[in-house]
């Protein structure tokens, strides 16, 4: 059974800075990722597999940001086209707005990258941030991904 936690974190400034771009490309990668499938549909009729890394080239400032974000952000149109070819109802994939108030991305545990340690969360990219851990995690548990989102206040939580 899964099963989530969530604590606040305190980045600081320098964090604050790569998480904001991190946002911004996911969003960025998902946006660009639903128009050149759009596009690529209306002209073959066909659909198109396209992967964050096909953008690298192009833009390289998307390099700055954790890869496994980009990679989610993939997965979750795919999971939006899945849904709508399933169930129209449903609705066709939209478009991520920069205008709107909450901002997530979500990593995953790859080779140990994503840990807690002594007080802080230890994230790809971005090192150790500190964690407000009101409670334990049970022993037990083991960590799968964690998701980053800011708050229409400007908090942050894991």
């Amino acid at each position: 059974m899964n099963r989530a936690f969530k604590f606040r974190i305190y980045p600081n400034d320098q964090q604050r800075n790569l998480i904001a771009k991190t946002f911004g490309c996911v969003r960025f990668v998902y946006n660009r990722m639903l128009s050149d499938r759009i596009q690529h549909y209306k002209s073959t009729g066909k659909s198109l597999n396209n992967t964050p890394a096909m953008y690298k080239k192009e833009f390289e400032w998307l390099k700055e940001v954790d890869s496994l974000a980009l990679s989610n952000a993939q997965l979750h149109l795919n999971t939006a086209y899945t849904n709508f070819f399933r169930d129209k109802s449903i609705g066709f994939p939209k478009f991520k707005s920069k205008k709107k108030n909450h901002n997530s991305y979500t990593t995953n545990l790859v080779n140990g990258n994503i840990r807690l340690e002594k007080g802080l969360l230890v994230l790809p990219k971005l090192k150790g941030v500190k964690i407000k851990q009101h409670r334990e995690i049970p022993e037990d548990y083991t960590l799968k991904s964690v998701t980053i989102s800011q708050t229409p206040s400007g908090k942050y939580y894991a």
